[in-house]
C-alpha cells in the first residue's frame, strides 16, 4: 500500500487516459501471431493454452504441470528474472491495468487500484526468503532446504483481482511453483489480461509459457475441479467465508485468507488528531475494500466528542443520528435463506465513493470527501458486518476495558487485524494478547501492518484461519532435510 503519492497518480491517470482513450481501455490484444480478443468477445472465445488462458481447468492444470517441470530446470537467478518481469509490468503498466480493473469491477478508487499495483511491484517478497538452514556438529551435518509443492490451485477475490494474482504469482514462482487461478467472476477479465501479459513477456525472455494460469469463465464448479484435481498439490484461497469453507473441507492442505472485521480502540491517552488521520487514510483506502481496513471504532467516553471533532477536522463527514439510521437501512441488507439468512453490505454501496453513499440518503457532500462516520451503538449492523464501504461506525464505551472487550467480540475470532490508538504500553500489550490477531497496529493506519507506511513487505493473502499469516514464498514450500553422518565438521579435529 505504498507506491506513488496520490497527486502524482492523479496526474499520470489523466495523461494516460487521454492518450489511450476509452477504446484502448476496452480492447485488449494478444502478442503477434496469436488470436486477438477483446473484452466484448471475451465470453464467446475458447481458450486452450497460450499465455495461461484456459476455458477448461483440467487443461490449465496440465499446462501448469508441464511449466512446473520446466521451471525446475531453471536457476534461482532465472526465477529472479521471471518475477522481475512481473514486477516491471505491474509498475510500468499500473495506470492501464488499474483502469481496466476499475472499469470491470466498478468498486474502489482508481488511484488506489494503481497504487496497489505499484506497491506490490516494489514490496512483494521474492527468492530472498528462501534461506537454507545448516546444522553442523561432531556427528555430521544436516541441511534444511525449502522446495516447491508443484502446481498450486488458487482463488482470487474481486476486491483486489490482479494485485492478489500478481502478488501470489511472485511468491509462488520465487519458491519454484506454478499456479492455476480461479478468479472471482466479477474480476475475471482483468485477471485474464494481467496473466496474459505476464506469460507473454516471460515466454519471450525465458521460453516458458503457462507459469501462471487462469480459468477465463470461473465458477464454483471450476473451483471445485481445481481443488480436487490430483495434480493440485496445495490450495490457497483469498476471499469470503463461502469459498474459504469449501477450501478447508478438502483433504489436501489449504491456505485460507478469510474475511476480517478489524476493530479500532481509542483510549484517553491517544493522540486524537493522529488517530483521526490514520482512520480516514486506511478506512477510506480503496473505499474500505481492504480486509485489514478499519471497520468499527470503540472510543472511551471521556474523549469521545473530542475524537469526533478530530474526525471532522481531518476531513471526514459526520452523519447525525437520523442520517445514520437512514443509511443503515439502505446499506445493510438481508441475504440468504432460513438459518443462513444474515446481514450483508448492499451491492449498491459496496466499494463506492463516500459521495455516492451520502447521495443514497439525499445528502450532498464534496467530491473530495473520502469517508463518512457517525455514532452508533454496538447493535447497529455496521459494527458486526464487514461493510467494505467508506462509512465507519463509532461506538462510545465506558473505558478501555469495555473497548477491548467489544473489539474482541466483534472481531469474531477471525484473528485477522486489530488497531489501537493509545500511549499506554500496558493497555497496548493487553489488547494485543486478548485479540491475538495476525496483524496488530498501534498508533497508525491499518495499512502499516502490510508495509503501507511501515517497514516490511506486502502481501494480498493474509491467512488467518489456517495460521500462515501474511504469506511469503516460504508459505508455498515444503521443508526438506538432508542429513550426512560422519566427518564433515571441518572446524573440529
Amino acid at each position: 500500500m505504498q507506491g506513488l503519492s496520490e497527486p502524482v497518480i492523479r496526474n499520470i491517470v489523466e495523461e494516460v487516459i487521454s492518450r489511450i482513450g476509452q477504446q484502448k481501455a476496452a480492447a485488449v490484444g494478444c502478442p503477434s501471431g496469436q488470436p486477438h480478443f477483446t473484452y466484448q468477445s471475451f465470453n464467446t472465445r475458447s481458450f486452450r493454452g497460450y499465455n495461461g488462458l484456459f476455458s477448461d481447468p483440467n487443461d490449465a492444470i496440465t499446462a501448469a504441470r508441464t511449466a512446473f517441470e520446466e521451471l525446475q530446470r531453471k536457476t534461482i537467478a532465472e526465477r529472479n528474472g521471471i518475477i522481475e518481469i512481473i514486477r516491471r509490468i505491474v509498475i510500468d503498466q499500473a495506470v492501464e491495468l488499474g483502469t481496466l480493473e476499475m472499469n470491470e469491477t466498478k468498486i474502489g478508487r482508481l488511484e488506489h487500484k494503481i497504487d496497489k499495483l505499484v506497491g506490490l511491484g516494489k514490496n512483494a517478497p521474492g527468492t530472498e526468503f528462501l534461506k537454507s538452514e545448516i546444522f553442523s556438529g561432531d556427528h555430521g551435518l544436516t541441511l534444511i532446504e525449502y522446495s516447491p509443492f508443484g502446481v498450486i490451485g488458487a482463488v482470487s477475490p474481486v476486491t483486489h483481482s490482479l494485485p492478489t494474482i500478481a502478488n501470489n504469482a511472485i511468491s509462488m514462482i520465487a519458491s519454484g511453483n506454478t499456479v492455476v487461478f480461479n478468479p472471482h467472476p466479477s474480476g475475471k477479465r482483468i485477471a485474464a489480461e494481467g496473466v496474459r501479459r505476464f506469460n507473454a513477456a516471460i515466454l519471450n525472455t525465458y521460453g516458458i509459457d503457462n507459469l501462471i494460469n487462469v480459468v477465463v469463465e470461473p465458477t464454483m464448479q471450476t473451483a471445485e475441479t481445481i481443488f480436487k484435481h490430483p495434480d493440485i498439490a496445495l490450495i490457497i484461497v483469498t476471499g469470503g467465508p463461502g469459498v474459504a469453507k469449501a477450501a478447508m473441507s478438502q483433504t489436501k492442505r489449504a491456505i485460507v485468507a478469510g474475511p476480517g472485521n478489524p476493530p479500532v480502540v481509542v483510549d484517553e491517552t491517544a493522540n486524537l488528531e493522529r488517530a483521526a488521520r490514520s482512520i480516514i487514510f486506511a478506512g477510506a483506502y480503496d473505499n474500505n475494500l481492504l480486509c485489514l481496513a478499519e471497520k468499527e471504532v470503540f472510543v472511551v467516553d471521556s474523549v469521545f466528542e473530542a475524537m469526533m471533532r478530530a474526525m471532522d477536522n481531518a476531513g471526514a463527514v459526520r452523519l447525525n443520528s437520523a442520517e445514520v439510521d437512514a443509511f443503515t437501512n439502505k446499506a445493510i441488507v438481508q441475504v440468504g435463506e432460513g438459518a443462513l439468512r444474515h446481514d450483508a453490505p448492499s451491492r449498491d454501496f459496496l466499494g463506492k465513493n463516500a459521495k455516492i453513499l451520502a447521495a443514497g440518503i439525499g445528502k450532498n457532500i464534496h467530491d473530495n470527501v473520502e469517508l463518512l462516520f457517525g455514532e452508533t451503538d454496538e447493535l447497529n449492523p455496521f459494527v458486526p458486518v464487514e461493510q467494505m464501504m467508506p462509512f465507519i461506525p463509532f461506538v462510545r464505551v465506558h473505558d478501555v476495558n469495555e473497548g477491548i472487550r467489544l473489539a474482541k467480540k466483534y472481531e469474531h475470532g477471525f484473528r485477522h487485524t486489530a488497531i489501537i490508538h493509545s500511549n499506554n504500553v500496558d493497555t497496548i500489550t493487553r489488547m494485543a494478547k486478548e485479540l491475538d490477531t495476525t496483524i496488530f497496529v498501534t498508533n497508525g493506519p491499518s495499512t502499516a501492518g502490510n508495509a503501507g507506511g511501515a517497514a516490511g513487505f506486502s502481501s494480498f493473502s493474509i491467512a488467518g484461519p489456517t495460521g500462515e499469516g501474511i504469506t511469503t514464498p516460504l508459505t508455498f514450500t515444503r521443508s526438506r532435510r538432508y542429513a550426512h553422518v560422519g566427518s564433515l565438521h571441518i572446524l573440529g579435529k
